[in-house]
């Protein structure tokens, strides 16, 4: 049995190149830990240095507002998918006169919030949202509000047992079936001067959103964007600060005179008195256009010829940044600007891919943590308020609440060619026109409003324009069977 078994064992460690313990492999640390063991650990200071990078770092700052611009652009809005007409109308106008009194802080609209709270969660890893409701005489179009925190309000290191059997992991307390149902939050931020430490208030997990990516199944806590590159950021910054130093060094110096050990004071022949000199004990030698400088005799002038740069670094710092851009998931080109040598085609391809990660957030974070539950409690809130009128909404709560949310539309790659198949895709039947609108960020209603609005201002002044497609005539369209003898004629 022990030969059999040392047999086993050796083709076991054999079996993976990674999983071997050889030489080339012996410093290699990968422990095994939990999600939460992992993360908690060192999140205070990963959240500390990520936000370091992104007050002090160009790339960093520059890679996190594209990423922010494109996941949120000008808002992501809700349409309301209810039957009838006109309560859909209702819903639309009074949740956008809400948007505008949305935030708790009356800095931002709820787009704007968004903003936020998309910045907030690349910067820190995660943010929280608390659901603030208000009295009826605060005058607000539904009595609701949002109130953004971040990470930090909620302690990482807060752990404990309840005498309920609750459990309270990193800050989040947990019933015995696991379900969240509480957060402790600081009353203030913990890095104010006055912050006192001992004072935490329990939050029903009801009125806190917490959005964040899960990387691993049960996993509590978000991590920073920033994670996987902010040790290669930290060091790339100090390497090209240190060589625009080292340049700025070099070009302060015009040029040098050499001369023999003098007998008595040298004397300055433009001005026939001694030389001035400085602080540091050199001669101040004043430089004009057109100057004619006579030396005296075993004096020589020696022009600076400050180094430059080493042939490599451009390569070098577009190697950093490309692992950059990929730590963070965006393109190297718009992290850089840098479109040298990308056809059209491959830009496409890149931007397809990146799209694909975008709408992930958008519909994993953005819309599912945050917009949904948003809809939800606030149509709670102006039912109960009297804001809207819907007698039957609590029978039919699931059927009132439905709701499609639009993402900012793409620029079109090729406008011309673009909008031609998307006509095609309509005519054929692959696509809904209103799709292709919610597709560009707008609403197909507001457009249908719009255009009808506009025909009947034409036909009251009696305007012509091409664009009236009412005039256009339509494509004669052939069946099979007169395609078919069209062809054999």
């Amino acid at each position: 049995m022990g030969f059999l078994a040392n047999i086993a064992r050796r083709f076991k460690n054999a079996a993976y190149t990674a999983a071997g313990a050889g030489r080339r492999t012996k410093s290699w640390y990968a422990p095994a830990l939990s999600p939460n063991t992992a993360l908690t650990a060192d999140l205070s200071k990963l959240i500390n240095r990520s936000r370091a990078a992104i007050r002090n770092d160009p790339w960093a700052s520059s890679g996190l507002e594209k990423l922010v611009s494109n996941v949120i652009g000008r808002g992501i809005t809700p349409k309301s998918l209810v039957d009838n007409d006109a309560l859909r109308e209702q819903l639309q106008s009074l949740f956008l006169e809400w948007s505008d009194e949305s935030d708790a802080d009356g800095l931002l609209s709820f787009t704007g919030q968004q903003s936020l709270i998309t910045r907030s969660m690349f910067e820190g890893g995660e943010c929280f949202v608390r659901f603030r409701p208000r009295r009826p005489e605060d005058g607000l179009s539904v009595p609701l509000q949002l109130q953004v925190v971040e990470s930090e309000f909620v302690p990482i290191s807060y752990n404990e047992t309840l005498d309920n059997g609750h459990v309270i992991k990193a800050g989040i307390e947990f019933n015995k079936l696991g379900k969240r149902v509480a957060y402790y939050m600081h009353r203030e931020h913990p890095a104010e001067f006055a912050f006192d430490s001992t004072k935490l208030v329990r939050v029903k997990a009801e009125n806190v959103l917490h959005i964040f990516e899960a990387l691993r199944p049960g996993q509590l806590r978000g991590q920073p964007l920033l994670t996987q590159v902010l040790v290669r950021l930290y060091h790339l910054d100090k390497f090209d600060d240190a060589t625009l130093l080292r340049q700025e060094i070099a070009n302060l110096f015009t040029g040098f005179i050499k001369k023999p050990s003098p007998e008595q004071e040298p004397i300055d022949p433009l001005t026939g008195k001694p030389f001035e000199y400085g602080d540091n004990g050199l001669p101040m030698v004043a430089m004009e256009p057109g100057t004619m400088q006579e030396l005296a005799p075993g004096e020589e002038v020696e022009f600076n010829n400050p180094p430059g740069t080493a042939a490599d670094y451009p390569n070098f710092m577009r190697q950093q940044l490309m692992a950059i851009a990929a730590g963070i998931g965006l393109p190297f080109e718009l992290l850089s600007g840098d479109m040298a040598g990308v056809s059209d085609r491959a830009l496409r391809l890149i931007l397809n891919e990146f799209r694909r990660r975008i709408q992930q957030i958008q519909h994993n974070q953005i819309i599912f943590q945050f917009c949904r539950p948003v809809w939800n409690r606030w149509l709670d809130m102006a039912v109960l308020n009297g804001s809207i009128n819907i007698p039957d909404y609590a029978n039919k709560q699931r059927a009132y609440r439905r709701v499609k949310w639009i993402a900012h539309g793409w620029p079109y790659m090729h406008p011309v060619q673009d909008m031609q198949a998307q006509k095609m895709a309509v005519r054929s039947g692959f696509k809904s026109r209103s799709e292709v609108v919610s597709e560009q960020g707008y609403d197909s209603e507001q457009i249908d409003a719009e255009i009808s609005a506009d025909n009947r201002r034409s036909d009251e002044l009696e305007l012509k324009y091409d664009s009236d497609a009412r005039d256009l005539e339509t494509e004669p369209t052939l069946n099979l069977k007169e395609k078919d003898d069209n062809d054999e004629s």
